[in-house]
């Protein structure tokens, strides 16, 4: 009976919204996952921190909205879908954490905040939705009726069961070898990690639910972590993820992960400025493979090819945009023509960018 009320609590009963499933697979990995070297401090001035608003502005629920340039490197944004709210089977899909793409799927996380850890996956098709010519309205009132035009729209929606997810900020799409992937970091309170361990996991694109995880600590002499919140990938297969050691500095890790290994080094550069408050997302974009780091209402990017070896980094490689809008940033990934997309938060919805070389 108490399984039976945590269930109905979660939003997740399991005769209906979460099919059984065996187990997952973890590999514990016995070697250290993190090699650190000499850090050399980058000015990279270009970059503004941007404080989070004291209260975060709410979208226009039923209608388009728009995310404006400010300072910096020019780009705006428009509303291309409204989210659906309620979800399927009127579920809480509130508090979207991530987002990323493989160029057909859009793939989004939801973590309630009450369901503590847990969250699930919906695929949203484009190709399908671009075919039907929908509207961000119809997008966001799919499971509002039963007509046929909205029958044919949750076709092109495919919603997957609820899982531990940890925060949720992290899933990415790795470009080369076709996989998705997300860190598991479960929290006791906001950004307070449960434990040491680091673990990452396998989603398959068809069930979005894990198919495999690796345990690892990211540990290398005196300098242990329990691992990342956010999470990319390059062209070429290599792994990244950024930090905060301290309010205004940033660190970027690079690194590979497979089925039995995973391993990260913390690159020789220690940005003096990060883009804001809230780490909030980290995305590659193919086109111009340059790397973003993501706060609210504000993006910094830099060429990821200077990560190579000890590090080239300049000042002058940065770009920097700060956006009016006061909202939640949760997510930013491009598309291979370098079409930038953003997830935003309190009434969730997802943008276009107007330029591809941002």
């Amino acid at each position: 009976m108490a399984l039976l009320i945590l269930g109905l609590f979660l939003g997740i009963n399991a005769g209906v919204d979460v099919p059984a499933k065996a187990a997952v697979k973890v590999d514990h990995q016995t070697t250290p996952a993190l090699t650190v070297g000499k850090l050399r401090k980058v000015n990279d001035h270009a970059v503004h921190y941007v404080k989070m608003p004291k209260t975060y502005a709410h979208g226009h629920l039923h209608s388009p909205n728009q995310i404006r340039w400010a300072k910096g490197a020019k780009m705006n944004f428009k509303t291309t879908y409204l989210l659906p709210y309620p979800g399927y089977k009127n579920q809480a899909w509130g508090n979207p954490q991530s987002l990323t793409t493989d160029g057909r799927y859009f793939y989004v996380i939801y973590c309630p905040t009450n369901w503590r850890n847990h969250g699930r996956v919906v695929r949203y098709d484009a190709r399908k939705l671009n075919q039907l010519g929908v509207t961000p309205l119809e997008v966001q009132m799919a499971y509002t009726q039963t007509n046929e035009r909205e029958l044919a729209i949750r076709r092109a929606i495919k919603v997957g069961p609820a899982f531990t997810t940890g925060h949720g900020q992290s899933l990415a799409y790795d470009w080369k070898h076709k996989r998705l992937y997300m860190w598991i970091d479960k929290e006791s309170a906001p950004r307070v990690p449960m434990n040491q361990f680091g673990y990452i996991a396998q989603i398959s694109g068809r069930s979005l639910t894990p198919i495999h995880k690796i345990r690892f600590k990211l540990k290398s002499g005196h300098v242990s972590k329990p691992g990342g919140h956010v999470l990319t990938f390059d062209r070429y297969g290599n792994a990244f993820f950024w930090t905060k050691p301290t309010v205004h500095t940033a660190l970027i890790y690079k690194g590979t992960i497979s089925r039995k290994k995973v391993h990260f080094r913390m690159t020789n550069q220690l940005l003096t400025r990060n883009p804001g408050t809230r780490l909030q997302s980290m995305a590659y974009n193919p086109h111009n493979q340059r790397l973003y780091l993501v706060a609210d209402d504000s993006v910094a990017s830099f060429p990821a090819k200077s990560l190579v070896g000890k590090g080239h980094l300049k000042n002058r490689q940065f770009k920097w945009t700060q956006f009016a809008s006061k909202r939640e940033f949760e997510g930013l990934t491009f598309t291979k023509n370098g079409t930038p997309y953003l997830l935003t938060n309190h009434h969730p919805e997802l943008f276009s960018g107007d330029r591809n070389w941002w």
